[in-house]
């Protein structure tokens, strides 16, 4: 099985490099990995430059057949028209049998994380999802992995109902069968921040995809990305959510969407590594 990892990027050239190796590290896995940037002005395309000149394509790491990673590292970068075409580029690029999204700011939780993700993937699950943390900082892998948590968002409890709720898995720890893009769609532009709410809504709620839960952190966020950045954020994300569900014929309100903040505030209190 090989997993389509895709980072959508813009003037990230202070985060980039840890998402990348983040990737590099992963073991026992065959992995294709695409870098779409939107054009960047700050450095960015020379730091994923230099990774992909040092990763041939078709490019396996460590002798011990245990710990093998194949690894594709495809690029592009251009002007597009924000985070989820740039992703769609991605998905269009992609030859995985599963896809997922890496943010540039993120970093893959460990180095089994994409092994275990595709030993869950089973035939007949369509799709995956698991837990992600938030922690403040770190300037490396290693750092960003033993940093604090700040919030755990754990996916355990999570049903179908809770879209009512704008309540979502975690998309970073989302990962999907490619052929599942074909058939549904990819992300829709019509949304500046939430087209990956509505992306799931379509997928686990209307299609009803077969999904799985692994029962562990994937992802390590750092805080302060579009999901953590202050009520005026917060108040446009809860306005486009409602209006995807909406848009589906599916019945919600402003003040239903305000109480999946009820549970997040376990995230916050309930903190594990």
């Amino acid at each position: 099985m090989k997993i389509t990892l895709i980072t959508a990027c813009y003037n990230s050239a202070g985060t980039i490099r840890t998402a990348i190796e983040s990737v590099l590290s992963q073991k026992g896995v065959d992995v294709e990995y695409i870098v779409v940037d939107g054009g960047s002005k700050d450095g960015t395309v020379d730091i994923i430059k230099e990774y992909a000149d040092k990763t041939p394509n078709s490019h396996t790491t460590n002798s011990n057949s245990n710990s093998k990673l194949q690894l594709s590292f495809r690029w592009l970068s251009e002007s597009d028209k924000g985070m989820y075409d740039a992703i769609n580029k991605g998905i269009k690029m992609a030859t995985g049998d599963i896809v997922g999204i890496l943010n540039a700011d993120d970093v893959l939780a460990s180095n089994d994380t994409l092994a275990h993700i595709a030993a869950a993937l089973t035939p007949g699950i369509d799709a995956l999802y698991a837990d992600i943390r938030f922690v403040r900082e770190g300037e490396t892998v290693e750092a960003l992995r033993g940093a604090p948590t700040v919030r755990y968002c754990s996916a355990a409890k999570w049903k179908p109902w809770m879209f009512r709720f704008a309540a979502m898995v975690p998309h970073p720890s989302f990962y999907v069968r490619r052929e599942c893009f074909a058939r549904l769609g990819g992300y829709s532009l019509d949304y500046r921040i939430c087209a990956d709410f509505e992306l799931e809504l379509r997928y686990l709620y209307l299609a009803r995809l077969k999904a799985a839960y692994l029962p562990e952190c994937v992802v390590v966020m750092r805080m302060g990305g579009a999901s953590t950045a202050g009520w005026r954020s917060n108040v446009e994300i809860n306005r486009e959510d409602l209006r995807a569900l909406r848009s589906h014929g599916i019945w919600s309100c402003l003040p239903l969407i305000y109480l999946k903040y009820l549970f997040k505030i376990w995230g916050f209190v309930f903190k594990r590594k």
